[in-house]
């Protein structure tokens, strides 16, 4: 393999940078160079990417790879491709695998299994609480040593707000991020889908916005009063994106992100009792999905994340109350945010990109995002426009879960360069 690349012709877009327009791009070693010598292009590797965006390889913050203990849904080696598949060249893994990663010990098999097997990179968080059982501080000091970016409890969020103060006053000690799922489960005990209309409808268990409100207040409250980074995931609410635009205004530090499926669907996506469509938080109504594109636009959510959560056919072919929550979204999240934010003229596709790059990274304290110069060479080449049918049979990905199945969306990705590598390209 050359150790240069070319990439000529493209429409080069770099949000960190204030870069768009069209333009080569040219990585030397693996990182973004300004230019290369006659001697060097003669002998690099050439993509034309004509007609094509050229932008930082994406970021994801929120995944689930399900290794250790579910590797019959996904492990670091279909998980990564799944991610290179759809322009993602950096992710963040959940700790809620089994074992879960409380300790270091877990989290070094998984390092090693990312080493040998994973073609982007991929980074991990630890618990919050051992056993995310929410009663005893996990040993957060070794987990950061193990090379954790960030904590949390994610799926199950700490009930107990003595326990959720000292465990982010732990944190923060340690210079280190935390992500919250916000949820009382008080309010959501056999809860499967949104409380509404709908639910009514469809005689299922509602799950009130209430549910995440609290939470969502209950951290800007232990932000507030500790200086923790508090991070709240896949918010769906409404009321939640209310509470953070109220807080960012007095500069508490906290931030959110939203997911492709809770801005593309409303609960009646769920229809005849579609499995497909379940996932924690519940999809709510179109106030709650207006409410996210506009907390994406003014800034008050940072990020877009997919929260893939892979799961088996069988585990999701059932009655609706006993499957499980969570859907896989890597390889079409990035044409579903386009269908929904910039081919409606809603956001440009500078926007798009930042809050799938660099706005991410930034939360966790991670060196992606951007194609500065010295950066390394993670790229995302793909086509805006181009439309493509959702088939589960060429998916990287283990699993099958996925609400776009049989879809015909607009934007898909062409090639993806993890260090000026590549990991991907559409044949």
């Amino acid at each position: 393999m050359s150790h240069y690349l070319w990439i000529k012709n493209g429409l080069v877009i770099d949000p960190i940078n204030k870069r768009e327009a069209i333009g080569d791009l040219f990585v030397k070693e693996g990182l973004i160079c300004k230019s290369l010598t006659k001697q060097e292009q003669a002998k690099a590797t050439v993509f034309d990417a004509q007609g094509l965006v050229v932008a930082p390889g994406l970021v994801d913050i929120h995944v689930h790879f399900r290794e250790p203990g579910q590797t019959h849904k996904e492990d670091i080696a279909s998980g990564s491709r799944a991610g290179a598949a759809g322009g993602y060249t950096t992710v963040v893994c959940m700790p809620n695998t089994n074992p879960v990663c409380d300790n270091a010990g877990t989290l070094e098999r998984i390092n090693n299994s990312i080493e040998k097997d994973a073609v982007i990179n991929v980074h991990t968080t630890g618990c919050l609480t051992l056993g995310m059982k929410g009663e005893h501080l996990a040993p957060t000091g070794q987990l950061k040593q193990a090379g954790i970016v960030a904590v949390t409890d994610d799926g199950i969020c700490v009930q107990n707000n003595e326990i959720m103060r000292r465990a982010v006053e732990y944190a923060t000690l340690f210079n280190l991020p935390i992500m919250d799922h916000c949820q009382d489960a008080s309010l959501t005990e056999g809860a499967v889908m949104h409380e509404g209309e709908v639910s009514v409808k469809l005689g299922l268990r509602g799950w009130p916005r209430a549910a995440e409100d609290i939470i969502v207040a209950r951290n800007i409250i232990l932000s507030e009063l500790t200086g923790a980074r508090i991070h709240m995931q896949h918010v769906s609410s409404y009321h939640s994106v209310e509470l953070l635009r109220n807080a960012k205004a007095k500069g508490i530090p906290v931030t959110g992100e939203a997911s492709p499926h809770h801005i593309e669907f409303n609960d009646a996506s769920i229809g005849d009792y579609n499995t497909l469509y379940k996932m924690n938080p519940p999809l709510r109504t179109d106030k709650d999905r207006e409410a996210l594109i506009e907390g994406l636009k003014d800034g008050t959510l940072d990020c877009i994340a997919t929260d893939h959560a892979p799961h088996s056919p069988t585990e999701k072919d059932c009655e609706f109350e006993k499957a499980p929550f969570g859907i896989i979204g890597l390889e079409n999240a990035l044409a579903s945010i386009l269908g929904t934010l910039y081919h409606t003229q809603r956001f440009t596709l500078s926007e798009v990109i930042a809050l799938m790059t660099y706005k991410g990274a930034a939360i966790c304290d991670l060196d992606a995002g951007t194609l500065s110069e010295g950066a390394a060479a993670d790229i995302c080449i793909f086509d805006p426009n181009q439309k493509w049918k959702v088939d589960p049979e060429a998916f990287k990905s283990k699993s099958k879960n996925c609400p776009w199945i049989g879809r015909t969306l607009k934007g898909q990705v062409k090639a993806t360069f993890v260090g000026g590598k590549e990991v991907f390209r559409l044949r």
